[in-house]
């Protein structure tokens, strides 16, 4: 990364990882994240699967519902139960869940191949890395990322923001186009 300039490092609010890492920052909080995207959605099925003591799966589910990542509703089938499920804001920290999994699958003790294989529907080949776009949907390396100060962006770039792509620009994000052909 080029050094043009620095995060301020000492200011926790300059930056969204702080907060990211005040919802999502422990071990557990993951795993029932992963879980979600397995489809688990009742507390006893948490419970028996990842094997967590009751009060902690307790504490870790209503710390993601405070924070928006799971809404908490009563089973449709049975009252008497509540569900777990993935909100808007939970789905968008699949990326992250899946740049983490391929880094241990990298890095961690060797190459791990895991059963199953996560894939693109559409052909069922798997999934590539996770990468950093450009926002013209470009990969990115680190060599070719800088810090620099909003006031020295181009015009057109003062108001946006990170992770946001051209208008009509193909990325992890859906075109709209291809969204509706996938669909017929």
């Amino acid at each position: 990364m080029g050094s043009e300039m620095r995060e301020p490092l000492k200011d926790l609010n300059a930056c969204g990882l702080p907060e990211a890492l005040e919802v999502m920052g422990e071990r557990w909080s993951f795993m029932i994240l992963r879980a979600s995207f397995n489809g688990l959605h009742h507390f006893e099925e948490f419970l028996s699967e990842l094997g967590i003591a009751r009060n902690i799966l307790s504490n870790r589910l209503g710390r993601l519902v405070d924070h928006g990542i799971l809404d908490r509703e009563p089973d449709p089938d049975d009252r008497r139960r509540i569900e777990y499920r993935l909100t808007e804001k939970g789905f968008d920290l699949l990326p992250a869940m899946l740049a983490l999994r391929q880094f241990g699958q990298k890095y961690v003790d060797g190459f791990v191949a895991t059963d199953p294989v996560l894939v693109d529907e559409r052909d069922r080949m798997p999934v590539g890395p996770v990468a950093i776009l450009a926002h013209d949907g470009r990969v990115l390396s680190h060599q070719d990322l800088n810090m620099v100060a909003r006031a020295s962006l181009p015009p057109e770039a003062k108001d946006r923001q990170e992770g946001e792509l051209d208008p009509g620009t193909r990325g992890w994000i859906d075109d709209s186009e291809e969204a509706a052909v996938a669909a017929e």
